[in-house]
């Protein structure tokens, strides 16, 4: 086994040093910009991940800069790059790293895996890239890339699952050089190892590779749960008076926290008349019948969550008089100054739709 390990080892980084993607956060050494490099890329693609990096480290070129930076700021620039907790935990981590730790971050594994939004793949990350200390990354580029070469059945989903591939992956890391190895084991599974359509016939590792001797490499890595998708129906009100509308800005514990959003009636299927939309228990109750105009629909809109598919549906209401009062939560807006506030990315679709609008009946 260990001369299948040295071999796998020596493979990658030969490969590694021939398809070393040049991206701006590699070869740096500033803890604070890699921490913002692999907290962006979380669950995030590369190609879509570099733009918010080059935004976000010119906007907060440390961490200081980050720390006192307004937090609808933040989610703004943070915009429509999805599961908004991290930019969330981001910014309260670098308030953390400036008030409490002088603005100096961690320089050890366990305190960098301490801070908040940051596991164990990221502390590994980050402790390895700018620090050389000998900790694996595992990913999920990590998991594919073991699962197919060692042929291994356990699933990735589970307890035993994760702990096996986390010692085998720390066995396997040239502790002389643990940032340029992870770096090598990470952009081989997102180079060469991918997901579909594995480049196999022109991968080097193919000799000692289970999964491509059997011819099983759509097999690995196995996961013991199917992913159920919960669809949920979105029914926003924008509601238009003199070119003026209203934005709430979402404050329970559910999706899209601290985004804004305009008034909003969900329901557990698509509601497709206005008479029973106003029927719902959550229509607001300080806008009535009098100062009602006319009322459009907009086409479906549909955005896939990790656990949720959101169907979303504006219905673009005129007022002829404006509401006596609003309760504090809204904020009375221009339309034009709606650019500058951080919705859900489903939202942005329908801002940015010129798609025409459905009568009602």
């Amino acid at each position: 086994m260990k001369k299948e390990m040295d071999i796998f080892q020596t493979q990658l980084l030969d490969w590694y040093q021939q398809n070393d993607r040049p991206l701006p956060w590699k070869e740096e050494k500033d803890p604070y910009l890699i921490w913002l490099s692999e907290i962006i890329l979380q669950q995030t693609r590369v190609a879509q991940g570099l733009p918010y990096f080059e935004k976000f480290k010119a906007h907060y070129p440390d961490v200081n800069s980050l720390a006192n930076a307004p937090a609808d700021e933040v989610m703004k620039l943070w915009e429509g790059l999805g599961y908004y907790s991290r930019a969330r935990n981001m910014h309260a981590t670098a308030k953390y790293i400036s008030e409490e730790l002088a603005g100096k971050f961690p320089t050890t594994y366990k305190e960098i895996l301490s801070l908040k939004g940051v596991g164990p793949y990221t502390a590994a990350a980050i402790s390895s890239f700018a620090f050389d200390l000998p900790h694996a990354v595992v990913d999920g580029n990590v998991y594919r890339v073991l699962a197919r070469y060692f042929g291994i059945d356990t699933p990735i989903d589970q307890t035993q699952g994760k702990k096996r591939f986390a010692e085998l992956a720390q066995t396997l890391l040239d502790a002389t050089q643990p940032g340029r190895y992870n770096q090598a084991i990470m952009d081989f599974g997102a180079v060469q190892c991918v997901p579909k359509s594995p480049k196999c016939k022109q991968c080097p590792l193919q000799d000692c590779c289970q999964a491509f001797q059997e011819d099983q490499v759509q097999r690995y890595p196995i996961k013991s749960k199917k992913l159920v998708k919960k669809d949920r129906f979105f029914h926003f009100l924008v509601f238009d008076h003199e070119g003026s509308t209203f934005v709430q800005k979402r404050e329970s514990k559910d999706i899209w926290l601290h985004l804004y959003q305009f008034p909003l009636i969900e329901s557990q299927q698509f509601i497709s008349t206005f008479a029973e939309l106003r029927q719902q228990e959550q229509w607001p109750n300080w806008i009535t019948q009098a100062n009602l105009g006319d009322w459009n629909l907009s086409r479906p809109f549909k955005q896939e969550l990790t656990h949720q598919r959101i169907h979303a549906f504006f219905f673009k209401i005129s007022l002829k008089t404006p509401p006596k009062s609003i309760p504090p939560e809204f904020l009375i807006t221009e339309r034009e100054n709606l650019t500058k506030f951080a919705f859900p990315k489903i939202i942005d679709l329908y801002l940015k739709d010129n798609s025409l609008y459905l009568k009602l009946l």
